[in-house]
């Protein structure tokens, strides 16, 4: 981490404990946001239909081979062989699914192409294939792109402090009890975040994303929540007459396990991007753009980076220009690293046990002691 480069994994765990909690600056950066474009070829910020469109596809095409050999050989196995088939089945599929996922959020973002109408149709309609309310995903999404790393006016992943820890906490504070939590955070946690809010900023009335008055929306984005819900509404039609055609379990084999593979890495993805021990949170006195956009970390998927659109190990470019296609972030994040200096986190911990490290390390937010910073906050584990 730091000084714009790649930090190898150290072999000494001690060493790799040590440089993994190494924290970010908190103080404004030397640098604006125009110092960081200026730096970062002009093409990176072209947008090109024909590629957007070329991953897209090759996304669908692997999905519906995956989905043709399923239907189509996987009852010719003998008995054994197919409960290794089915697995293998739901990881890949999920992964491919979950880079599908990764390009409509780019259509939310306003990067797969130059025009609003074919990105919002795009989107539309493969959010709404992974029971993802697209424009109204795509408004709260774009309040938290404007408000990172703030307490008070984030949209998801807003730490608590210690004072609303409840009082169960301590007893889950063990390894049985962060495996539990991971594990409902993985299975329930998108669902309950669209529906109820569920680790959400806190909102004065019915924060829903399917709900087109919930306080999260204005008057002028209504409308588009009915069009979302409307999606949702036409797939899960869909899904019925599936179901009711070809049976239950084929649709939840098919359909229903990658799909909760889908959810369980976004909702990974996000929190392995925005929780970490070197990462500081702001209160409204401290905050402002910039420094919340890099309160983020670059993460090390290894092959799934690719499959995910690189969306995992290019966050902080991503957070920085958001409208980038995901295929320019590379040579963009390469671009910006020299001048971002300290500022640029990566971390190369395999995610498998960074999400485990961080359930462990960041419980809570506190304010900054160290260097007696009012308005900053650090994660702690101490209840």
């Amino acid at each position: 981490m730091g000084a714009g480069g790649r930090m190898p994994v150290p072999s000494s765990s001690k060493k790799s404990e040590t440089n993994a909690i190494k924290r970010v600056p908190c103080e404004k950066p030397p640098f604006t946001v125009g110092d960081l474009k200026k730096a970062i070829p002009p093409q990176c910020f072209k947008r090109s239909i024909p590629r957007s469109f070329s991953y897209l596809i090759t996304d669908i095409i692997i999905a519906s081979c995956f989905y043709y050999v399923a239907t189509n050989y996987f009852s010719l196995l003998p008995q054994p062989l197919s409960y290794f088939a089915w697995p293998l089945y739901w990881a890949c599929q999920g992964c491919v699914l979950t880079g599908v996922w990764v390009i409509a959020h780019e259509c939310g973002h306003h990067a797969f192409s130059d025009y609003q109408w074919l990105d919002d149709t795009v989107g539309l309609i493969f959010h709404s294939f992974l029971l993802v309310p697209y424009f109204s995903w795509k408004y709260s999404h774009r309040r938290h792109h404007s408000n990172t790393g703030s307490l008070e006016r984030d949209e998801v992943f807003v730490p608590k402090q210690k004072s609303a820890i409840k009082w169960y906490g301590k007893y889950l504070n063990n390894p049985f009890g962060r495996i539990m939590m991971l594990t409902v955070q993985f299975v329930l946690g998108w669902p309950l975040y669209l529906a109820f809010n569920v680790s959400g900023r806190p909102y004065d009335g019915f924060a829903c994303h399917f709900f087109p008055n919930a306080p999260i929306y204005n008057d002028r984005e209504r409308l588009q929540i009915y069009i979302s819900d409307a999606g949702i509404l036409a797939v899960c039609y869909g899904l019925y007459r599936y179901a009711a055609a070809q049976g239950m379990a084929s649709m939840i084999c098919l359909y229903g396990v990658p799909l909760l593979i889908v959810n369980a890495f976004l909702v990974l993805i996000t929190y392995l991007q925005h929780t970490h021990p070197a990462l500081p949170h702001y209160d409204s006195s401290e905050w402002d753009w910039l420094r919340g956009a890099l309160a983020t970390v670059d993460r090390d998927y290894g092959i799934l980076n690719k499959v995910f659109h690189n969306i995992t190990d290019t966050h902080v470019a991503h957070h920085l220009f958001s409208t980038m296609p995901h295929y320019n972030a590379m040579e963009a994040t390469k671009a910006i690293k020299p001048i971002l200096g300290d500022y640029y986190q990566f971390d190369g911990t395999p995610w498998y046990v960074a999400m485990y490290r961080e359930a462990k390390e960041c419980i809570y937010v506190e304010p900054d002691r160290e260097g007696d910073k009012k308005g900053v906050y650090w994660y702690n584990n101490k209840l």
